[in-house]
């Protein structure tokens, strides 16, 4: 489900969707980093998280990881998605 940036931009589909509903601080961002490589360089990665903490923590772990952050909007079933796209 496409969402957009703060920008109105329509933010691109994931290569591949991380189902992390339930999984509490860190565990989100864990995940993020075991499945980077799961994508090639350019290609989207989205969490899906109902951890409040996962709003600054998918952020803060991209920018920490040269990786690009492109947002947040909503699976189809209302939870928050953070896209990454992997720079490298």
């Amino acid at each position: 489900m496409g969402g957009t940036t703060g920008s109105g931009a329509a933010l691109p589909e994931p290569a591949l969707e991380l189902d992390c509903r339930g999984l509490p601080c860190p565990r989100p961002v864990i995940e993020l980093a075991r499945h980077l490589g799961d994508v090639a360089p350019g290609e989207v990665l989205a969490v899906v998280a109902e951890d409040p903490a996962a709003r600054a923590d998918v952020p803060a772990w991209a920018r920490m990881r040269a990786q690009e952050y492109l947002g947040e909007d909503v699976a189809v079933d209302g939870v928050a998605r953070y896209l990454v796209r992997r720079r490298d």
